[in-house]
This record gives C-alpha cells, structure tokens and sequence, in this order.
C-alpha cells in the first residue's frame, strides 16, 4: 500500500467543519489504496473541540503531533477577551468590518494583519517540517497532500517537497488572497501573502478544491495556470455517520441551524419570516420551535433575543458531530445560509451536503450559484433569496403544513422536499476518497514516466 502524508492543522481533538474533510479521507483512503500518516498540531488553539472524534481515527493510522506557538493567548489578554473564547466570530457585524473595541484592538488587528502571514498559524511551520521530514524518512511517504485554510499548511508541505523531491498535492477549502476570511493587510504584507500563494499554486503538482469557485478565483488571479493542474472534489457526508432513528411522532414542528453565524452569514431574514408568521398566526407557538447550535457572533445573539422569538428559540452551544448528526434527524426543516460576499453565488458551505445526508427538507438562503444548484439536483429542498422573507414564509409553511397534516410525524416527500437518491449517493466521503486516491495515482504515475 502506498503512502501519504496529509498535512491539517484541523484533526481530532478540533472539532467544526474544517476537521471533516480530512477525517473522512484517513477513514477512507485506505480502502483505495492509500495509507495515510497525519501530520498535525499538539497544542492547538482550536475555535471548537470535539474529544469524540479522536474515536473516528482509525487505529492503524499513525499521528505524528508537533508544537505550535499560538498567538491568541496574548490576543485574547490584549483585547480584553474572556480566555478560551473564540475570537473568529465575536464582534464582527453584518456590515462586514469589526467592531473595534478601543486602542488594543486596532493595534492586535495591526499586528496580526502585519506579522501573521498567512495566518495566525505560522508558528506551527518550524515544527511541523521538522516532524514531517521525520516522518518522510520514517515511513517512505510516496505523496503528500495538504488541507488549508490555514494556509500555512500550504508553506509546510511545500517546503517538504522542496526538500524531498516528493510530489504534493495542495488542497483547498476555501480561497486564499482576497477571500471573505483574508485579513484586511497594508500594501507590503498584501504583497507577501500573494507572493506565498502564487509560489504554492506554482509548486505544487495538483491543486484539488472543495468547491469550483475556487478554481474560478485561481484562475482570475494567475490565468497562467493550467486547468487541468486544478481539481475539483466535492465535499459530502458518510452515511455511516447517521444512525438509523426516525425523527419521534408528536413533537413541535422544528426549525435547525447548525454550525457557526457571524457578520454576512447571518439568520436576519429567517427570523423574520419566523416573526411575521407568528404574528400572523400561521404557525403556533405551542408546537413550534427554532433551534440553533454552534458558534454565534455578538450580533447574532442580539438577534435571538428579540422579544418576538420569546418562547419558540432555543439557543445551544457548539454540539460533538455526533450529536449534531443526531439533532438534524429530530428536525422538520433544515436552514442552510450562505456568506453575502462577492463569491456568494460560488461558495458552497460543506453543512450542504450533511444537511442532505439527514434526508431532512432543506430550507437554503442563498443566492443562484452552485449551494443552490446542488439543492435543486438532490431535491432537497427550496432556495431563496437571502433577503426575500416571503418566499421564506412559503417555503416554511409548505413544510409546516404537511407536518399538521401528518400530525407530528416525520416529513416525507412534497412539493418542497423529494430527494433524488442517485444524486445524493454521489456525494458520500467514501467516493471523495476515492477520486482523491485516482489524483494520487495520476500524479505518481506521471513521475514514474
């Protein structure tokens, strides 16, 4: 069996959708071929931790864990945070700039968007190359493959090839330069953040993305670059992540949003079309619930706490995957939001395509683009604008209204929600892995030639 050394910050005991993709594959890829050796942090400053995945990682896959100096200790005690809280969704508005919270954060936000380049995880990259070189001489590694966003797994496994020669597969999640996420740099730093980018795309022997914007953004920004050396691989869901249980007869009509909200991926028009139908009586606060769980920015909370939504919300935590798997199978209706941003039409959220394994109807806020596309080939539920509340209030009342009709029961196909099997089959983990093994293959016979 040939082997491969991935690259992720992101690996169990972290928690959130970053983690998935790579998880999945390790599970996977060995069925195809692939022997995968982790390489990844001990230390992590992770925005969510989820201890029961590290049950997920297969016995016989070795982890190799290397230190990281992160800088968010000091960030947190700078800008007044409480410790341990998570500074990606805190205080950042709908308008889509932070709120500055005095002095020390705009100077944190200097020092970060100055320094840190690419990311705030570059304090990983001694270590990580020196625990990857060992474990390229260690266990014959054949091809490395990393995972960003953080970009600076990129650097690590560039520098790996450089110095070994082996080929390396960069994979992407989300873009890096000029993305929604991108600190906001001075024209120097800018110039370097590019410059790190620009050599990856150069050096790496296959560019593989979790959605085609990012392709498209590429290859906007280096039209030089040939489309075959860029690879588009889906992300999806593992079936055997659901366990068999049907949603319990009798209980309130349930709304679910799960994962993180913050500035431009927001839930504004949905709880608006949540309060007007209640005004209007056309759904009942006494068998009627909204639930969200995960991660939710300063202003978001704001929103849940409007007198109107008294009674009918309920606001979780961060849940385990396990238990948010679980939570999407007790719902009537799903909620999926898209980021408002240039690549909205574009972006894909990676909750898409669990949504779509819990064969629950989806309710999906964005834009036409590629989120509402994969929705619509599935038949998985109904698209909306993200600011058109009522075209939100038909689609939640056609799925209300054959849930009064089934009494509590489970929601089965209409007009709104009739799954296309064979579509959906299509996107479990179990066929990434595989067409992520065929990239490999591809990529070792070429340098076998």
């Amino acid at each position: 069996m040939k082997k491969v050394l991935v690259v992720s910050y992101y690996f169990p005991p972290s928690g959130g959708p970053g983690v998935q993709r790579v998880l999945k594959s390790v599970k996977y890829l060995p069925q195809f071929g692939f022997k995968p050796v982790v390489l990844t942090v001990a230390n992590g400053d992770f925005p969510a931790v989820d201890r029961s995945l590290m049950n997920e990682i297969p016995s016989d896959v070795k982890v190799v864990r290397t230190r990281i100096y992160e800088p968010y200790g000091l960030y947190r005690k700078l800008t007044g945070r409480k410790p341990g809280s998570a500074v990606d969704v805190e205080n950042i508005p709908s308008g889509g700039r932070k709120k500055s919270a005095g002095p020390a954060e705009r100077i944190a936000e200097l020092i970060r968007s100055t320094l840190f380049i690419p990311d705030a995880r570059i304090g990983w990259f001694p270590g990580a190359v020196t625990g990857g070189m060992r474990a390229i001489r260690e266990e014959g590694i054949d091809i490395i493959y990393s995972s960003s966003p953080p970009y600076t797994s990129s650097l690590i496994a560039r520098r790996i090839k450089k110095r070994t020669g082996i080929p390396w597969v960069m994979g992407l999640r989300d873009p890096w330069t000029g993305f929604i996420s991108t600190p906001r740099r001075w024209f120097l730093p800018a110039a370097v953040d590019r410059h790190m980018e620009r050599s990856c795309i150069e050096r790496a022997d296959a560019v593989e993305i979790a959605w085609e914007g990012i392709g498209k953004d590429l290859s906007g920004k280096y039209p030089e670059i040939g489309l075959s050396k860029i690879v588009h691989i889906p992300n999806g869901f593992d079936s055997e992540d659901y366990p068999e249980t049907a949603r319990p007869e009798g209980g309130k009509f349930t709304i679910t949003y799960t994962g993180s909200l913050y500035g431009r991926r927001n839930p504004r028009t949905l709880l608006n079309a949540v309060k007007s139908l209640l005004k209007e009586g056309r759904l009942s606060r006494d068998d009627f619930q909204l639930v969200f769980a995960g991660r939710f920015g300063a202003e978001v909370r704001e929103m849940f706490s409007e007198p109107e939504l008294k009674g009918v919300i309920d606001v979780k935590g961060y849940l385990p995957h396990e238990e948010s798997i679980r939570l999407l199978l007790q719902s009537d209706l799903l909620v999926l939001i898209v980021d408002e941003s240039e690549l909205s039409g574009e972006i894909v959220p990676g909750k898409v395509f669990e949504y779509i394994g819990a064969r629950r109807p989806v309710i999906a806020f964005a834009p036409e683009g590629a989120a509402a596309g994969i929705i619509r080939s599935t038949r998985s539920g109904a698209v909306v604008s993200p600011a058109d509340s009522e075209n939100a209030k038909t689609a939640i009342m056609a799925v209300y209204s054959d849930f009064t009709r089934k009494k509590g029961k489970s929601t089965g196909p209409n007009g709104v929600f009739n799954p296309n099997e064979e579509v959906i089959r299509g996107y479990e983990r179990k066929e990434a892995a595989k067409k992520l093994s065929q990239l490999f293959n591809k990529i070792l016979e070429r340098e076998d030639e």
